[in-house]
């Protein structure tokens, strides 16, 4: 007896307004995951032919750059995702507006665009799901904040849900406390990567190779993870546990306390969202400017 192939959770065409390294990345979970067909899929962008064209033959997935053609996608796919550049977004968005149904879903992984911008650009109350990503969304193992405006409905929701559970862990939150978010977990992997190097780098000065360093490094960090998502502990009970007084954890500790490591990664956090936030009023100011230039 043949076995069905599972119905996908998204049965209708999604189309990928950009087709950079993020929107890949979200594709090739969609995909991976059997949360929508890969010929339901379709990428857009300004003028690479060769990008599209790796796409597809990539992930099976339907690309085009004919100005023609993705304005009929645009017109009919129930989903839009906003991928392209910050700087080709207001462009990109006053084009759009004009093409859109009600109802038709939108959703954002521009860093520092909010959903009022995006209403605003569009000239429309359009249903927006704004999104924080972050780069290890492409292997599977994100963390995605979202917010949603008051036009998205219950079923939308839903589905935006289904589209970043399939890269990662999801996290709803007010839109006010995206650049925090931002901080943590959309930098948040360069802090580790900081680390890592240090690490990887003292293991050389110590005698080891750099690949015996770099390994024993991956998998400490790996490791560490795993513990406090598989046990539910805190992370300073785990730290506790393999800290023994008077020991050599506790040695290398005082020396991080001493450059006030855990104050330091704190303010290194709020400095994120604090630029993040510059970042955000200042596009939205360019943006402003650009349509008051306009008229």
């Amino acid at each position: 007896m043949c076995q069905q192939t599972a119905k996908p959770l998204i049965n209708h065409n999604v189309v990928f307004h950009g087709a950079g390294s993020m929107a890949e990345a979200i594709v090739r979970g969609l995909i991976a995951r059997s949360v929508i067909y890969a010929d339901n899929i379709i990428m857009l962008n300004r003028s690479s032919s060769e990008r599209l064209a790796e796409l597809r033959s990539r992930y099976g997935v339907a690309g085009s750059n004919d100005p023609e053609q993705k304005e009929e996608y645009l017109r009919t796919s129930p989903v839009i995702v906003l991928a392209m550049k910050p700087k080709d977004a207001a462009a990109a968005l006053r084009i759009l507006g004009p093409l859109l149904q009600d109802g038709q879903l939108i959703i954002s992984v521009v860093a520092g665009l909010s959903i009022r911008t995006i209403q605003g650009l569009l000239g429309k109350k359009q249903p927006v799901v704004r999104t924080m990503p972050n780069t290890s969304s492409s292997i599977g193992l994100g963390a995605t904040g979202i917010s949603f405006s008051k036009e998205v409905s219950d079923e939308q929701r839903r589905l935006s849900l289904n589209i970043f559970e399939a890269v990662g862990l999801t996290s709803i939150i007010e839109e006010e406390r995206m650049e925090i978010l931002t901080g943590i977990s959309g930098s948040g992997p360069a802090y580790i990567y900081y680390m890592m190097e240090a690490m990887i780098a003292s293991g050389i000065r110590g005698g080891l190779s750099k690949e015996q360093s770099a390994e024993l490094t991956v998998q400490t960090v790996l490791g560490a993870a795993r513990m406090v998502q598989q046990t539910g502990e805190e992370p300073a009970a785990l730290r506790k546990k393999v800290t023994s007084p008077g020991g050599s954890t506790q040695a290398a500790l005082e020396v991080l306390d001493k450059g006030d490591f855990f104050e330091t990664v704190i303010a290194a956090v709020s400095r994120c969202a604090e630029r993040s936030r510059e970042m955000g009023a200042a596009l939205e100011a360019e943006l402003s400017a650009e349509t008051e230039k306009e008229r």
